[in-house]
């Protein structure tokens, strides 16, 4: 139960209004068909009296009565029952708005660890699907069973007078319905969360199929027909399993129907036999029939709906347990970073990603300071990158400590860090905004700014770019929507550079700056980021040595260990890692 009351209180405190109009509805829908039920046996009996006797006014005034009321009970039923839906409506697109915003919320606030394990992606596919509904199916069950309950009392009331056992009968006939509902409830959340992984293989399969940024290289390697088998057979073999499972259900809820079916052929034999020795009349007849045929099903409708409460529990505490995911990284609430950090320091830092075993940083000591450009190379698999999500606070380290101006980084809060960095990562998102927007990103927080946005587009290469385009700043990039523009690749990692620029930021990095570019002026590009950065921490991670060499300081990494620091023409005279490396690239660029 105290899912059940986590739930409605969800829903309360995002459709007060509606749910209040709702409550009353429903009550009244609930009222309408016992009355209708007691003024229809008025009604009959009226009729058999006056059958027979003509058409004159003393005869037909005794049914104006109960046939206006009929026809004003049955009109009030068409309109609530109308107005019913509309309420439903206005309360499930708004709370389901509210919901979709707790859990966008929820996903934004959570840190990059979370993203690392497939539970995560299990849970946020659940809560995105089904889930995101469930509350409100829950609650349009509880008052489908608050509405049948008093619609049940109502029946039991009009027959409880031909025999006190009568509304236990009720009950009794419609157990089985419960039974078979809870079962099915069970089998299906059970096969729902078994088979989530499959949904989200073929959400994948689908992806690759259809989405833009695959779509040359699956026309290429003619790879259309496989994910379209894989798909197929994930389907198939999903598709069985719901339809084995409900061809299940239907025989259960046949064999329930059965017993209800067979509970009111019973009693119907019984009030027939009253009738028979004079002791019902017709319209005690009518009136139990409709009571009883009605109150069955309302029974079992009642108890469906107890069913279906029990069903949505199971689901709504997957959107529960969502909510209460908390970020891996320790949160603090000391005092946020004051002006410019002269350095960023790590001193013995060790990181594994979550549950993996593998040490990616490995006892690493390095310094970042104000004033100074500094370039991270190795071979891919280094660390490098991840050097970066340390610096960006996306983790904290298993060991060691990274502090910023002699402050232990676990002590600021992460959005204090982000505040502090600026970034172009490796792989860049595409926004699909108008230009001046990809740029403002950077810095969404902070007033537009025309002149910074052209200065961040002059630094990154794009002004031009940006110039040629047929609405300039204000052209929508992408082809997703009418009228975007597409960039190239390298167009595409420059207006992200932008982005990175436009934020005054006291950290600077760029996550492999020129991997997607052509070979425009690099010198020249270089000392534009220098003098970006001459008032700040500006760090290059790079696989390009005639980019890294124009840096004051590098640092060359392997197997998550820094293994050589200095100057290019000191790890020259080092001769090692870096020199041999250099070498290479030199040779094979001639």
């Amino acid at each position: 139960m105290s899912l059940v009351r986590r739930a409605l209180a969800l829903v309360w405190s995002s459709t007060r209004r509606w749910t209040v109009l709702w409550a009353v509805v429903l009550v009244v829908l609930g009222v309408l068909p016992a009355l209708t039920v007691y003024v229809s046996k008025v009604l009959i009996d009226g009729l058999v009296v006056a059958a027979g006797q003509g058409v004159a006014w003393a005869v037909i005034e005794p049914l104006l009565g109960p046939g206006v009321a009929m026809a004003l009970l049955l009109l009030a039923a068409h309109v609530l029952g109308s107005t019913a839906r509309w309420i439903r409506t206005g309360l499930s697109e708004t709370f389901r708005d509210h919901l979709r915003s707790l859990v966008h919320g929820q996903a934004v606030s959570l840190d990059l660890a979370h993203y690392e394990s497939s539970a995560y992606h299990d849970r946020m596919h659940r809560v995105m699907g089904e889930v995101s509904h469930r509350p409100i199916v829950m609650l349009e069950s509880l008052g489908s069973v608050a509405q049948s309950a008093i619609t049940i009392l109502g029946m039991a009331a009009l027959i409880v007078v031909y025999a006190w056992w009568l509304p236990l009968v009720l009950v009794v006939g419609a157990v089985p319905a419960l039974v078979v509902a809870l079962r099915f409830s069970r089998r299906r959340h059970a096969w729902w969360m078994r088979r989530t992984q499959d949904e989200r293989w073929t959400n994948y399969y689908e992806t690759l199929m259809t989405h833009s940024s695959v779509a040359a290289e699956i026309r290429l390697f003619r790879l259309g027909d496989h994910f379209r088998e894989l798909y197929q057979a994930l389907r198939m073999r999903l598709r069985n399993e719901r339809i084995d499972l409900e061809r299940r259900h239907i025989v259960e809820s046949v064999a329930a129907g059965m017993v209800a079916l067979i509970v009111t052929a019973a009693i119907m034999a019984w009030i027939t036999l009253r009738a028979l020795r004079g002791l019902a009349t017709i319209g005690d007849i009518a009136l139990f029939y409709q009571a009883f045929s009605r109150g069955q099903n309302l029974m079992r409708t009642l108890l469906v709906g107890t069913g279906q409460v029990y069903d949505s529990s199971l689901f709504v505490s997957e959107l529960f347990d969502f909510l209460s995911l908390r970020p891996m990284a320790v949160l603090t609430t000391g005092d946020p970073l004051d002006g410019r950090p002269e350095e960023v320091r790590f001193e013995k830092v060790s990181f594994t990603y979550p549950g993996s075993e593998q040490t990616v940083l490995n006892d690493i000591d390095v310094t970042f300071r104000r004033g100074r450009t500094v370039a991270i190379v190795g071979e891919n698999g280094a660390g490098k990158s991840t050097l970066l999500k340390l610096l960006c606070r996306f983790y904290d380290p298993q060991g060691g400590c990274i502090y910023v101006d002699g402050r232990p980084m676990t002590t600021v809060r992460p959005q204090d860090v982000w505040s502090m960095s600026t970034v172009l990562f490796q792989f860049p998102v595409q926004y699909h905004a108008s230009a001046r927007d990809n740029i403002v990103y950077g810095d969404i927080r902070a007033t537009p700014n025309d002149t910074a946005v052209e200065r961040a587009a002059t630094l990154a290469g794009i002004r031009d770019r940006i110039a040629r385009l047929p609405d300039g700043y204000e052209t929508l990039l992408g082809r997703w929507f009418v009228d975007g523009e597409e960039l190239s690749g390298g167009e595409w990692q420059r207006l992200a550079m932008a982005r990175a620029f436009y934020r005054d930021a006291p950290v600077v990095i760029l996550d492999e700056p020129t991997s997607m570019l052509d070979s425009w002026a690099e010198s020249e590009w270089f000392e534009r980021f220098r003098e970006l950065v001459a008032d700040r921490i500006g760090i290059v991670i790079t696989h390009r040595f005639t980019l890294a060499r124009r840096a004051d300081v590098i640092h060359v990494m392997k197997h998550g260990r820094i293994v050589e620091s200095g100057s290019h023409d000191e790890l020259l005279l080092l001769d090692g890692l870096y020199a041999s490396s250099w070498s290479e690239q030199v040779a094979s660029a001639g």
